[in-house]
């Protein structure tokens, strides 16, 4: 597991280590520091060991894989020579790219838009705009603005009529909100980002799921937090959507003292979880007891395609508990419009307040006003439009990759906009490597967990097209080939079970 110093430990090490196999007739050919080096290399590449992640020390690697420490050295010494590995005296090795090389693509962000046509992007979970709904209320704003453009046009908390639309739209989901509760961000990145400067000092804990949402891990790690992941339980097995496991929660609450958690109660991303409200009754009490502060993600919350029944909000389970919220508007309506929002104390806005106008001063009051209008008289009309979309991608997709690849695993979710899939062992790494030769964009399953876990797992999007579907599912398939050709045999090197 990662710490905040980017820190990779002998036994994360080793696990990434297990799933980069090498041809048994190379491990027989090559000597053992030659092909550790190779499996290295590879997993720096792939990105599943991040560019200045700090590698064990090699007495330590040595022990832990079973090797001798001139096994290790020579292989760091090679990594060295190709510009793999960064070394000073006093301060350790760490990961680097040589020079003039591309850093590893990224599927989790969209592809430009002159790409589309040619790529199918199963990476990023980004629905296309409801449209007209987007260009009238888009008008409509700009009818509205001259009201507006006679002041500064900074709203540090956010224009008073989104704000009092977002704080109607808790209390219908069951948890009364005033304004004074809301503040406006310019997407929910930056409401985690906000959020992460205010509660957070340097070295503090923050207990995860695991998997969990990638770019608020990196987020957290960049912030030098150090993540203590708990796992997501699945007790009847792969097809069934995951749960929180609170005994898991109760000792990491206990013993890590986190002071803060981070959680995806509503159609988690990846999984598509959605959380009882008796498990979230617990964990709060938990967090209670800890002294924790629960940051939920409810970016998703609103996508309830599959079910009518939906939980309440965390915040309205346990008022005693400390309980901040973040909400976007790109999921349900579009990305293109960059706006969140954050749920928390009146006291806690206003600090937030505060210390955003270091920074952006206030969301754009143009994308405001065409998210009030969305998100208020028009709300019914765009939460059926993205339903309806998302069911129709779902019908489509879900038997596509029956019919092509039977041998995956995956759990039907009911809502929210993501497929966690069960590979049934191939590398999602490899498959994304060989989706770049179909034309396939996908996003590896490892780029989920907080310690480069879940390879055999690959995340695809509900935001495919019903008529790409087909194609999307055929172009997959390929990608299995490809990737099961390239398949790896026994590991060069015996390294312990972690």
């Amino acid at each position: 597991m990662y710490d905040w110093q980017s820190t990779v430990t002998p036994l994360a090490l080793a696990r990434l280590l297990r799933t980069t196999r090498t041809p048994r007739a190379t491990s027989e050919r090559h000597p053992a520091y030659r092909v550790l080096a190779g499996q290295v290399r590879r997993l720096i590449s792939e990105g599943r060991l991040p560019v200045g992640t700090r590698l064990p020390a090699e007495r330590e690697l040595a022990a832990t894989l079973e090797l001798s420490r001139t096994t290790i050295a020579t292989a760091y010494e090679t990594l060295r020579a190709e510009g793999y590995l960064h070394s000073r005296r006093g301060s350790g090795s760490w990961t680097a790219l040589p020079a003039g090389s591309a850093p590893p693509a990224d599927a989790l962000f969209p592809l430009p838009p002159d790409s589309h046509g040619q790529v199918i992007d199963l990476g990023a979970a980004s629905p296309a705009a409801p449209h007209p709904l987007l260009a009238e209320a888009a008008a409509r704003a700009v009818e509205q603005l001259p009201a507006y453009a006679a002041g500064h046009g900074n709203y540090p908390t956010g224009v008073p009529v989104l704000r009092e639309v977002v704080a109607q739209r808790f209390t219908a989901r069951g948890l009364p909100t005033t304004p004074d509760q809301i503040l406006i961000t310019t997407g929910a990145m930056s409401a985690l980002d906000l959020l992460r400067r205010a509660l957070l000092r340097r070295g503090d804990r923050v207990a995860v799921e695991s998997p969990s949402y990638p770019h608020v891990l990196r987020a957290l790690r960049e912030g030098e937090a150090r993540l203590v992941p708990v796992p997501q339980h699945r007790p009847a097995g792969p097809e069934h959507l995951p749960c929180w496991d609170l005994d898991d929660w109760r000792q990491v609450l206990r013993g890590a003292n986190p002071r803060l958690a981070y959680l995806i109660p509503d159609f988690h991303n990846p999984t598509g979880a959605l959380i009882g409200e008796d498990q979230r009754r617990e964990l709060l009490a938990a967090a209670r007891a800890a002294g924790t502060t629960v940051l939920a993600d409810e970016t998703m919350a609103e996508l309830a395609w599959g079910t009518e029944r939906l939980p309440r909000p965390m915040a309205a389970l346990d008022r005693a508990a400390q309980v901040v919220t973040v909400g976007s508007a790109s999921k349900l309506i579009w990305g293109g419009l960059r706006v969140g929002w954050i749920r928390a104390a009146p006291a806690l806005v206003r600090q937030l307040a505060a210390d955003r106008i270091h920074t952006d001063s206030g969301t754009p009051v143009l994308d405001q006003l065409i998210c009030a209008t969305l998100l208020g008289e028009r709300f019914a009309e765009v939460h059926d439009h993205r339903l309806a979309d998302l069911r129709e991608s779902t019908a489509a997709l879900l038997p596509a990759l029956r019919e092509r690849l039977p041998q995956w695993r995956f759990a039907e979710p009911i809502g929210g906009m993501t497929l966690w899939i069960d590979t049934a062992g191939v590398s999602g790494a490899a498959l994304s490597r060989a989706g770049e030769q179909v034309g396939l964009r996908i996003a590896a399953g490892s780029r989920f967990g907080a310690d480069g876990a879940f390879e055999a797992f690959v995340r695809l999007p509900l935001t495919v097209p019903g008529t790409a579907a087909a194609e999307a599912a055929r172009r997959l398939a390929a990608a299995v080939a490809a990737a099961e050709r390239d398949r790896y045999g026994a590991p060069p090197v015996e390294t312990p079970t972690v």
